[in-house]
């Protein structure tokens, strides 16, 4: 097996590290990370560290490492995956599977999500060896498959197949958080301590069906027109949890001024709707952080243009914060959508009610020692991560893949997008700060 590569090189550079994980193309579906995990594999071996795969497709497989440590703390999780969204229909600067180096930036799918941030910790993995870092406790590597569906190939057949890799962990690094936010003149760093849950449902609405030729006024697709029209113009209910309001309550204090107070006023309930109204753009980031949404993706009616349906169906991709229940969420709808709508849970993935906080002040002192300017504040992600899966297993994911970004730089909205990169500084930036908390995790970071 070869790593087609010098491995000093990669040692050295995270960066030609994560030009060649690009450069495979691990678009999911159909996924196909095989080529991409033995590279990762041959890297490893070649470092001599022994790694395990755990499989339940060939082509879909995932990579177990575990650095021994001294025992003087529970092992701690790095995990990544290495599959990618499609570029399908998207009108790209530069091939998005090059891994080309332009512009001060590294251009291509997976750049921020997340083989960056695998490039990353494959970097503080194997700086950790060769140096002979005296680790305080095991360190252990996952590189997993299919996050960007339902991580059925991944993260959660490693939870409910193989726990026992994961034995004894009560911390992990994953993805996201740690990069730069820009809030006024002030830099902040969101590390993820929680994230949303996926609550997916499906609602129907029924009427009189019939034939395409004899119209039906105020019939089942009418009111399907009026769901999607309440749920597009009525926000669901404000709830403030206590990690929201922990990260507002720090960035309004560190701004202060007109900008600090109106940010804390955003986790005040009866003002938070118009304050949001108000913020124009950056209202699209804190908006989701305060309530529970649904978004209507998928639609289904009649299989025949010439029948007219007597049910149709809306899927909803619905986000729950942490401490709710689907059955929050469903008293909430009917709160806009009436009663004659039925609602139905097509996937709910339960995630804790409220984090562990053990290790966040050793990534944040991490950041300060790195760039003094920055403040690490708590973070509540919207979306979901793997982070999901191991948290039935007890452990606790901080998104620490940290990136230092140029203020006009939008990571939110050039994750998935045409031009996907990140700034070649980020890389080594964040294998450094990773490779530090390696270092350094150890008793006095695992204190209840």
């Amino acid at each position: 097996m070869t790593t087609e590569g010098n491995f000093t090189s990669y040692l050295q550079h995270p960066v030609e590290l994560l030009q060649r994980l690009i450069q495979f193309d691990t678009t999911n579906p159909p996924g196909e990370e095989s080529a991409c995990i033995a590279f990762i594999k041959g890297l490893l071996s070649e470092a001599g560290i022994e790694s395990t795969i755990l499989a339940k497709n060939p082509e879909r497989p995932n990579l177990i490492a575990r650095l021994p440590g001294q025992g003087k703390a529970p092992p701690l999780l790095l995990y990544g995956h290495v599959d990618v969204v499609t570029t399908e229909n998207q009108v790209w600067q530069h091939p998005p599977f090059e891994g080309r180096i332009a512009d001060g930036f590294i251009w291509g799918r997976g750049a921020l999500d997340m083989k960056g941030a695998v490039a990353m910790m494959l970097t503080a993995f194997l700086r950790a060896k060769a140096e002979g870092h005296a680790l305080p406790g095991d360190v252990v590597l996952a590189i997993v498959s299919d996050e960007e569906a339902a991580g059925n190939f991944g993260a959660k057949f490693l939870v409910e197949q193989h726990p026992e890799q994961f034995e004894g962990i009560r911390y992990a690094l994953g993805e996201f958080g740690g990069f730069t936010m820009h809030i006024g003149s002030q830099r902040f760093y969101p590390i993820m301590i929680a994230e949303k849950q996926v609550c997916w449902l499906k609602a129907t609405v029924r009427g009189p069906g019939g034939h395409g030729s004899m119209p039906i006024r105020g019939g089942a697709m009418r009111k399907l027109s009026e769901l999607l029209r309440k749920i597009d113009s009525n926000k669901l209910p404000v709830h403030i949890t206590p990690v929201a309001e922990q990260m507002f309550t720090e960035v309004a204090s560190s701004l202060g001024g007109l900008t600090g107070l109106v940010l804390k006023q955003l986790i005040n309930p009866p003002l938070t709707n118009s304050l949001l109204n108000l913020l124009g753009e950056r209202a699209r980031i804190f908006d989701p952080l305060l309530h529970n949404t649904v978004s209507p993706t998928i639609l289904n009616g009649s299989s025949k243009i010439n029948v007219i349906p007597n049910a149709v169906t809306v899927e909803l991709d619905g986000r729950l914060l942490p401490g709710f229940q689907p059955e929050d969420l469903i008293s909430e709808l009917r709160q806009i959508a009436g009663r004659e709508v039925e609602f139905e849970v097509i996937n709910y993935d339960p995630g804790p009610a409220e984090p562990d906080m053990g290790l966040f002040n050793l990534l944040a002192d991490t950041l300060r020692e790195i760039d003094p300017g920055g403040v690490p504040i708590p973070l509540l992600l919207s979306g979901v991560t793997d982070g999901r899966f191991f948290s039935q297993l007890g452990i606790q994911t901080y998104g620490f893949t940290p990136m230092q970004l140029p203020e006009d730089f939008n990571f939110t909205a050039t994750i998935h997008a045409a031009d996907e990169r990140i700034p070649v500084d980020a890389v080594e930036f964040g294998a450094r700060a990773i490779t530090r908390v390696l270092q350094q995790f150890g008793p006095q970071s695992h204190q209840l």
